[in-house]
């Protein structure tokens, strides 16, 4: 009984693993489209007791580029995130670099986060120019002379896997990442283009048919354990 009882709650327990790896292939794919994304990988791991446990890995590759020809629009080309800081004064790193422009001038994410400690473009500015290095420049057809008026900072991780996804295509610093290193000489921004997620489909795709066929022998499994533990119950009754 106590073995039949043992079986059932590992596979239990193994098929909730396969649940919680199925669910970060399926984020995978929900997020195809989100630029900049970082897709997930769950790797499942069986310990000597033969219950599955697994570890969270963030793939840190590039995904490729895809040029918009929007100049507040910039993707990073090899290593790298982009410090970007909340209303509240948090600072998170992202990837993600199609940009805008807020109501008080500054250079904001999507969501309204600074680019760096603050980029404030004048008002009377006609054109943008953001260089490889970071550094924007704003002029006007009346005076073609290039204003710098910020930088772009760039930051890289001793281990960028370590980083903490705290959502919205943003990941915070830990202890496992290591402190944000500034990158003073690169040439890695591409304005006018955007970083479209590393997801591999193909990749997902053999995932998720290994993992349904895994599921189905456990369930199957979890059935012929059933039946025996009702017949054990019947020949004692």
């Amino acid at each position: 009984m106590y073995g039949l009882q043992g079986l059932i709650r590992r596979n239990i327990v193994n098929t909730q693993t396969q649940f919680e790896r199925l669910g970060y292939i399926s984020s995978n794919f929900a997020n195809y489209n989100t630029t900049g994304y970082k897709s997930v990988r769950f790797e499942q791991m069986l310990d000597e007791n033969g219950y599955l446990d697994g570890a969270v890995r963030t793939n840190c590759s590039n995904g490729s580029m895809r040029r918009t020809e929007n100049i507040l629009d910039v993707a990073i080309q090899g290593i790298g995130y982009i410090p970007v800081t909340s209303a509240d004064g948090d600072v998170t790193y992202t990837r993600e670099g199609s940009f805008k422009v807020d109501v008080d001038g500054y250079l904001v994410t999507n969501d309204g986060f600074l680019v760096g400690d603050g980029i404030k473009l004048p008002a009377n500015h006609e054109h943008l120019k953001i260089s490889a290095n970071g550094d924007v420049y704003v002029y006007d057809l009346a005076n073609p002379e290039q204003t710098k008026v910020g930088k772009i900072p760039l930051v890289t991780f001793m281990n960028p896997e370590g980083l903490k996804d705290v959502g919205y295509n943003k990941f915070a610093a830990t202890e496992n990442s290591g402190e944000p290193l500034l990158m003073k000489e690169h040439d890695n921004f591409r304005q006018g283009f955007l970083e479209t997620s590393n997801t591999n489909v193909f990749a997902g795709v053999s995932d998720m048919l290994r993992l349904n066929a895994s599921m189905i022998a456990s369930m199957t499994l979890m059935k012929v354990v059933d039946g025996m533990y009702e017949k054990s119950i019947n020949l004692r009754s």
